[in-house]
């Protein structure tokens, strides 16, 4: 039995609280009532996905939107899924949590959102009522998400989530041809006239998830940055730093990222931008040159102000952490982060932004405790308190989100996608995913790539 299906199995037995308003693990859509057939992506298994014909979703409660999917995207999280690092999959799992598109029907109590308009939906499902959805802090709505499991292991619950396991309530997500909203008037932002899918799309997680790693960790005016990740997350986030007065970002990542950031990099601010690549480097106790070393001589000797993680617990480095997370000894590897905290000078900062699941060794808390470094979970991203104003810095021009799409691809494709993605063969960054409903290609849009 896989740890994935021994996670679902005790959920089954302890049972679900009774905290949540919406249903709980709708994660394929029931074949009664006949509204016909769709594609979408599945989770088959660990290191499995597959494009299927699958039935369409239908109203199940009155708050209830039914999409019809314009755009979607993969995620490096959605990696998380593929290799089974996310407990409590199930086959036939309909994945992606960041999409947009238009709205085909709606439920009896919807109120806002309006047939045929185009929205985009935020990757956390919130009710907007409860006391962290008061504050805008969507992602840890109180009443979407009843898993017991992740209740024990975090001492709370996030909110529930589109296509990420139920582990987070079991919703179906958007890598699909239609997709069901619950708390549609919650969980729906109207795309403006003038603005693109393929610039309003990534309001949903990347924009929000990378603009709340700068703020959430504190960027100052004047502070040298490290962004540990040179994927879109990170890329962003580098952006998004020096929006906020940053005078250097320093990229920790290898090829070809580090080339695609650098080629799209503000032509203004090119003398803002560093490249580590940490595989020409060597790490752990050594004398050789390392990824601390090198931060270190780039900045005075003493390290960056901040450093924001942009990758996730579960790419080890050395053998040890990767023995003990094949045995099950640990969910994440501390590599990433002990780098990032004995390379930052004393009283830095440290913010988390790629997923960690659960519990990690060797951790070096004496390095954080004795030089006073600040380590900051940023938490999945509160995308209903940011997607307004990231909205209006699309408007303005003031934000391009194009800058970091490699690819656009069909929804057909999805399957292939993945593991190209996973690969990071033809250079692929970002991918925009057509569906039969989008709408015709943006100018800066890539051309689409079939497989």
């Amino acid at each position: 039995m896989s740890i994935s299906q021994a996670a679902s199995a005790v959920e089954k037995a302890i049972g679900h609280d009774d905290s949540a308003v919406t249903a709980q693990d709708v994660s394929t859509y029931p074949s009664e009532g006949d509204k016909g057939s769709m594609k979408a992506l599945c989770w088959m298994g660990k290191n499995s996905v597959q494009v299927l014909d699958v039935p369409r979703p239908k109203i199940l409660e009155p708050t209830d939107v039914i999409l019809k999917v314009t755009g979607s995207t993969v995620c490096g999280s959605d990696l998380h899924l593929l290799h089974g690092t996310i407990v409590q999959l199930k086959k036939g799992d309909i994945l992606g949590h960041e999409f947009c598109g238009i709205v085909d029907e709606v439920g009896s109590a919807v109120k806002k959102a309006q047939k045929g308009k185009r929205y985009v939906a935020s990757f956390q499902i919130a009710c907007g009522e409860c006391f962290f959805c008061e504050q805008k802090l969507s992602s840890q709505c109180e009443r979407t998400n009843a898993n017991s499991t992740e209740h024990a292991m975090y001492g709370g619950q996030t909110a529930g989530m589109f296509g990420y396991s139920h582990f987070t309530g079991g919703f179906a997500g958007g890598q699909a041809e239609y997709v069901r909203v619950p708390l549609g008037d919650v969980n729906l932002l109207q795309i403006p006239e003038g603005v693109p899918d393929e610039k309003a799309l990534y309001l949903s997680d990347v924009l929000a998830t990378s603009y709340n790693a700068v703020h959430d960790t504190a960027v100052y005016p004047g502070d040298q940055v490290a962004v540990f990740g040179a994927g879109p997350i990170g890329h962003m986030a580098g952006i998004f730093a020096i929006g906020a007065g940053a005078t250097k970002i320093i990229f920790v990542d290898t090829e070809p990222r580090l080339s695609f950031v650098k080629e799209r990099w503000p032509v203004e601010h090119a003398d803002k931008l560093e490249l580590i690549d940490f595989k020409k480097l060597s790490f752990g106790v050594t004398n050789k040159e390392t990824v601390v070393s090198r931060l270190k001589d780039l900045c005075g000797g003493r390290g960056p102000d901040a450093a924001i993680e942009c990758v996730a617990g579960e790419y080890a480095k050395g053998w040890v952490h990767w023995l003990e997370l094949m045995l099950g000894a640990e969910t994440d590897t501390s590599e990433i982060v002990n780098e990032m905290i004995e390379g930052l000078r004393s009283f830095g900062r440290c913010g988390i932004t790629g997923v960690y699941v659960g519990y990690t060794n060797h951790f070096n808390i004496g390095s954080l405790m004795e030089r006073g470094i600040r380590l900051i979970g940023n938490g999945q991203a509160p995308v209903h308190k940011y997607w307004k104003e990231l909205l209006q810095q699309i408007q303005k021009g003031e934000l391009d989100p194009l800058q970091m799409i490699s690819h656009r691809v069909r929804v057909e494709d999805l399957d292939k996608v993945y593991y190209k993605f996973e690969k990071r063969e033809d250079g692929m960054q970002k991918v925009f995913v057509e569906t039969k409903f989008s709408l015709p290609a943006c100018a800066g849009s890539p051309p689409l790539t079939r497989y």
